[in-house]
């Protein structure tokens, strides 16, 4: 690759999870001055490996919201690259409510509590509904010598972000959590508003590929 990467790799380190071994590779975007983390388990070759983009959810990842799968959908990422014996998760700081940053999307959250679904609340404030950027993720995949991935998501914009941006997606591995009342909303406007491919839903709505109430 000639293209000069936006990302400086700073550190590798040892990380011991509950999940199992992994390296944290971290780095400085150099674009937005971000710090970004991925973690590493086994030797994961170039073609082929099993990679996870997760964008930073702080309220799922770190509190264990039920508004959203976010936490689970990182616990269970960790477990598939453990059980594969190699794999990638990258996990994408600056991506918190799809890009519109921690405070807006309590905002957001709160217009969702008084009946907007989670796309309607963005442009509600003014927002973009998605305003993330995954070149980061394609520089870091890029540096750790990914040229392939199979990859754990249920958003097909990711999968075209990273050929976009040259890594190859070999196939799209869904990660589907099982919802719960709190989410289920959500989800449902996920798959029916952002493309989310969510077949599990038809089990709990089965007029979940309908037009929305």
């Amino acid at each position: 690759m000639t293209e000069k990467l936006g990302v400086e790799r700073v550190v590798n380190a040892p990380l011991p999870t509950v999940h199992g071994e992994f390296r944290a590779v971290g780095y400085l975007d150099h674009d937005r001055g971000d710090e970004q983390v991925a973690l590493v388990h086994g030797d994961i070759g170039a073609e082929n490996v099993l990679t996870r983009l997760h964008s930073e959810c702080l309220t799922g990842d770190a509190f264990g919201s039920q508004h959203c799968e976010c936490g689970d959908q990182l616990a269970a990422a960790l477990r598939a690259v453990v059980a594969e014996g190699r794999g990638v998760v990258v996990y994408l700081r600056g991506h918190e409510g799809r890009g519109i940053g921690l405070l807006a999307k309590l905002r957001a959250m709160a217009l969702q509590a008084e009946g907007l679904d989670t796309v309607e609340a963005n442009l509600a404030l003014g927002l973009p509904v998605d305003a993330r950027d995954y070149r980061v993720a394609a520089d870091i995949l890029h540096d750790l010598g990914v040229n392939s991935v199979r990859l754990m998501s249920n958003n097909p914009r990711k999968r075209e972000a990273l050929v976009r941006h040259g890594i190859e997606v070999a196939e799209q591995v869904p990660l589907l959590i099982p919802p719960c009342e709190s989410n289920i909303t959500y989800l449902r406007t996920k798959r029916e508003r952002l493309d989310h491919h969510l077949p599990h839903l038809d089990a709990v709505l089965p007029h979940a590929a309908g037009v929305s109430p």
